[in-house]
Parts: C-alpha cells; sequence; structure tokens
C-alpha cells in the first residue's frame, strides 16, 4: 500500500486498555519544482556558511545550540539536555484524551496530516478502532511528540485507513478584527437572491481530480523548452497585454447580473438539473465559460497547500 513511502515514527495508539501499534507516514507531499540560487553573472551556485558573529568562525551544526532573547534584551541559551527535561508525552504512545462531534473542530485549526499503517501480525485492534470511529461519526483528540514536540491532533478515518491530523493550539490562530466591516452595509435582497442564483448555477460535486496546477505545468514546460533549446536559459518572447477590468461593472446589481448572464441564467430561472458529466479521458477539467467580469476565479488552478 505504502509503494516507495518511508516510516517516520513507529509507536501505539492508547485506546482506553487497548494498544494499537502504527507507523506513521507523511500523507501530503509537495510537487512543486525546486530551484537554488545562483550568481547571475556566471551561474555559479550560492552557497551559506554558518559563521559565528563573536570569532568569525564557520560553525559545524552539531555545535551549535538554541537561545531565547527575551523582550527585554536578556538570552538564555538552551542544550538538546535541556530540551530533554521538559514535559512531553509518551514518545512512542499516542494516547486518545477524547471522542468529539467531527462538526466542533474548526477547519482552521487543521495543520499537517499523517497516514497510520497497523504495525502487528494481526491488526484487529487497528480494524475495531477505524470501524467504530466510522459508525459514531466523531474524531478522538490525541497526543502526538514528533520531533520532542507534542501536538494535539485529531484521528479520524480515511477510505478505511486512520489518518491523524495535528492541530494548532487555539493560541495559535490569531484573532481578527477587521475596523472596514463594523460599518460595512448589509447586503439588499435582491442582491442577496442574485448571488444565491449565481452561486447554485456554479454548483457541483467535489472532484479534486478535476483540478490542476496550472502554474506548476506551464513552469516545467518553459524549462523543458530552455532545455530542448541547448542554451540553458528561457528565450524572451513579447508579453501579452494583461487584459484591463470592465470600467462598466461599476454597479454590484449589475455585475451579478453579467455574471448570471454569462453562465446561460437569467434572475429568478430555476436551476436545471445538472447531469452528470461523461468520464474525461484526461485529468484536466474542460474550462467553463468565463464572466465578463474576472471576479470569478478559475478552477484550473488548485489551491496550493501552507
Amino acid at each position: 500500500m505504502m509503494g516507495s513511502m518511508r516510516s517516520i515514527w513507529k509507536g501505539s495508539i492508547a485506546f482506553g486498555l487497548v494498544n494499537v501499534p502504527v507507523k506513521v507516514y507523511t500523507a501530503t507531499e509537495d510537487h512543486d519544482i525546486r530551484f537554488h540560487q545562483v550568481h547571475a553573472k556566471d551561474g555559479g551556485r550560492i552557497k551559506y556558511d554558518r559563521v559565528c558573529q563573536v570569532c568569525g568562525k564557520s560553525v559545524q551544526y552539531s555545535d551549535i545550540d538554541k537561545a531565547y532573547v527575551s523582550p527585554d534584551g536578556e538570552q538564555v541559551v538552551l542544550t538538546d539536555e535541556d530540551f530533554a527535561k521538559l514535559p512531553a508525552a509518551e514518545k512512542h504512545e499516542i494516547p486518545v484524551l477524547e471522542f468529539v462531534p467531527s462538526d466542533q473542530i474548526d477547519p482552521v485549526l487543521f495543520d499537517k496530516s499523517y497516514y497510520l499503517e497497523p504495525d502487528s501480525a494481526t491488526p484487529k485492534a487497528y480494524q475495531l478502532l477505524a470501524a467504530t470511529l466510522e459508525r459514531i461519526d466523531k474524531t478522538a483528540l490525541v497526543h502526538f511528540t514528533l520531533r520532542q514536540k507534542t501536538r494535539l491532533a485529531a484521528l479520524r478515518v480515511r477510505d478505511g485507513v486512520l489518518v491523524l491530523q495535528t492541530l494548532l493550539w487555539p493560541d495559535e490562530v490569531r484573532a481578527v478584527d477587521f475596523p472596514s466591516l463594523e460599518d460595512a452595509p448589509t447586503p439588499r435582497p435582491q442582491e442577496l437572491k442574485m448571488a444565491e442564483t449565481l452561486v447554485e448555477s456554479m454548483s457541483g460535486d467535489f472532484d479534486p481530480g478535476e483540478y490542476t496546477d496550472e502554474y506548476q505545468i506551464e513552469l516545467q514546460k518553459l524549462l523543458d523548452e530552455a532545455i530542448a533549446s541547448g542554451t540553458g536559459k528561457v528565450e524572451s518572447t513579447a508579453a501579452e497585454p494583461a487584459e484591463q477590468p470592465d470600467a462598466e461593472v461599476v454597479d454590484l446589481v449589475a455585475a451579478l447580473q453579467r455574471s448570471l448572464e454569462a453562465s446561460g441564467r437569467r434572475e429568478g430561472e430555476s436551476a436545471a438539473p445538472k447531469k452528470k458529466p461523461a468520464k474525461k479521458a484526461a485529468a484536466k477539467k474542460a474550462a467553463p465559460r468565463k464572466s465578463a467580469s474576472k471576479s470569478t476565479a478559475s478552477k484550473s488552478t488548485a489551491r496550493k497547500g501552507a
């Protein structure tokens, strides 16, 4: 199942008195094309050196400790031994703290995701926990310690596999207070009606396979062309003039009306039942008809994940 994936952690889930041995795998990966910095003049690669500001000498990573500077300018240096003394959950145990309704966890708290594979010749306890979570439609809150850092995490099931998602602590989510919203006008009934009609005309079932990262595709194409040219550089081409915004669209209702007309709908029309599209040969979704206003985001570029 895991193919070339390698586990980054081994231990067990403590589910009451039940012990569930597991291996942990990183669930996501970054597909962005990697670059390194070079000297623009001669293409030489840029290297960085860890230099001590006191003695001026290069310092090996093994000789580096961590320092904290207080708001008053006081510095405290901590070694690995100091960090080892701090309280942390058992390094090889994922204790279940409690079970909570899944819809009570705000998505903004989700951080990183990990797959859990049973690490036992008879994974009965693993299957029992997974089946239980699916039946009760609840999420298990657990503690998970990785690289000497203990996080709160959510344990749930995805396609029969246990998934652990670390959560941010509440004080890691910034409070928001935008003065510009305090005196914002309430939308008019006509605006709400038209906006809801527009949303309905653009609605469908979520299929992540229909979305592609156009930026990475075009970037790879650019690199391939540069390699094929044998120069190692991108040939300059005349940039297409940027499309200017429509100056006539100044009223919100007018913008909504034009968006509806572009989608083939009129105000007050009910949405026709959406037919299931034929299975596509390619992963890329066919380009939808775009509105004259550029406020509607293209579906072609998937949002990158933090």
